[in-house]
């Protein structure tokens, strides 16, 4: 005899978590145990439509992550004493990562450019004067004399300078030379991170250097160094490569160029330096959508538990949604359900189940909850046996099946298959019906409109009593031949 089972799917823990079929600001951590667990990924800078070139150092062979730019040379280790993400960048002085860029690009074209931003967190180990942490330098022709041109960046007691020198098309300081220094003025303090950001609007002329999202120097890049002049466009020479942290020694993560001028981030919170920086985590959290998850038919969730870690403030919402089967699913169909870890569950039966989770942070977005493992407890329900013993008699283009109850308590009634090959019950000219026919919960069933002669075969199963669409494995095969000269 048969019963309810009741069975477990585990997604994560020892086994690791299967590929989601959606998954929005997540990450994999550590979790408990020693095991991966999903947080809430770092507010890291993202590719988008400005974006010319993203350097996130997750992947130790290919610093780029996105952006049209090939590496020359990569003297950078990963460090997971990090700003954004799991790895940062690690330079020892021992001249950081050049790169260049490919026709189309920032860096990989000459001419007349628009506005663009430069910027990067960084976490300096000495911040020793002269230290590079991005240089530039290339020529342009100008009136028939060659001009050389420098973006530079270097630490200056405490702080970064950047000297940008014939960058600008037409433009003189006071001192008459296409020449324009910008300098930090809060002190850098070595091993804390900071975000910095170069930046220049073609529109308005402003070059700015921000430090923490506070504006540090600013200066109009106009005819006459202020706001009514006429705004003078940056002009690049010959593609040269773009070298960044070759003499510098400390950290740094999410470098980061831009088509647009700097514009404060979407969330931010005070930083370590005592400015402005991008919160640990977004506001809005994060989530993941599993797989459906096929168990069997008619299965019954009970619960789902989480193994989790939730520091004050922060939570884990929970949705569940099930189906025989998913290819009708959209992403508000079938409707979820919230459901709370541990709780017990009614009404969820199906193929299939399938898991939403969104994550919180805190108040504060410095703190992420942590998932190690779902458990979805579930009652299986079982096929019923097959009757153990069927007879066939044949009639006159008829044929009379029958044959014992079955002997397990979850039966319901039965399904009797017919056809005309041994092992394939593809019947269709019975007047009762194509194969197999639901003949309820009986234990004979005559079968009518057959062909006298030919011969036929017969299989019997059961379909559970908790579920019809749950149906057994076959009874041994019968067969009979209707004859005309039999009653």
């Amino acid at each position: 005899m048969s019963s309810l089972f009741a069975k477990e799917v585990v997604l994560g823990g020892k086994n690791g978590w299967p590929q989601f079929q959606q998954q929005e600001n997540i990450t994999t951590g550590k979790g408990r145990y020693g095991y991966d667990c999903i947080q809430l990924a770092s507010n890291s800078f993202v590719f988008d439509e400005y974006t010319d070139l993203l350097i996130d150092f997750e992947d130790a062979e290919m610093p780029i992550s996105d952006g049209d730019y090939t590496i020359n040379r990569n003297n950078f280790q990963l460090t997971n004493q990090t700003k954004n993400e799991k790895a940062a960048g690690l330079s020892r002085n021992m001249g950081g990562l050049s790169i260049s860029g490919k026709p189309g690009t920032f860096f990989g074209s000459e001419g007349l450019m628009g506005s663009f931003s430069i910027e990067f967190w960084l976490c300096p180990s000495i911040a020793e004067n002269g230290e590079i942490v991005l240089n530039w330098e290339s020529s342009k022709n100008e009136d028939g004399q060659l001009v050389f041109q420098v973006i530079n960046g270097t630490f200056d007691k405490g702080h970064i300078k950047w000297e940008l020198n014939n960058i600008f098309d037409s433009y003189l300081n006071a001192s008459g030379k296409n020449e324009v220094e910008l300098k930090g003025s809060s002190k850098i303090i070595p091993d804390v991170w900071s975000y910095h950001v170069l930046s220049y609007d073609c529109e308005t002329g402003i070059l700015e250097y921000v430090v923490n999202g506070i504006t540090e120097d600013i200066t109009y890049i106009t005819t006459d160094r202020s706001e009514g002049g006429d705004v003078s466009l940056v002009y690049l020479g010959t593609p040269s490569e773009l070298s960044i942290c070759s003499e510098y020694t400390g950290k740094i993560d999410d470098f980061r160029i831009l088509r647009r001028p700097y514009t404060p981030p979407d969330y931010q919170s005070a930083d370590n330096a005592g400015g402005i920086g991008h919160t640990q985590y977004l506001p809005g959290g994060g989530s993941f959508v599993t797989k459906p998850v096929i168990v069997s038919t008619g299965s019954i969730l009970n619960k789902l538990e989480a193994e989790m870690n939730i520091p004050s403030q922060t939570a884990v919402c929970y949705y569940i949604r099930s189906g025989e089967n998913f290819y009708g699913w959209t992403q508000d169909y079938p409707e979820w359900k919230p459901v709370e870890s541990g709780e017990q569950l009614t009404g969820i039966t199906g193929l299939y189940f399938q898991v939403k989770a969104e994550l919180l942070p805190d108040g504060n977005c410095n703190q992420t909850p942590a998932i190690t493992a779902i458990t979805l407890d579930f009652t299986e329900l079982p096929e019923p046996l097959p009757p153990f013993v069927v007879k066939a008699v044949a009639g006159n283009g008829s044929v009379t099946v029958s044959w014992n109850y079955s002997v397990d308590d979850t039966a319901g009634g039965y399904y009797l298959y017919y056809g005309t090959r041994p092992g394939e019950y593809l019947g269709r000219m019975a007047i009762e019906g194509e194969s197999p026919i639901n003949v309820g919960n009986t234990t004979s069933y005559t079968i009518t409109g057959l062909e006298n002669g030919k011969i036929y075969y017969f299989a019997v199963a059961a379909w559970s009593a908790y579920d019809i669409r749950v149906v057994g494995n076959l009874s041994k095969e019968v067969f009979a031949r209707p004859l005309a000269r039999l009653k």
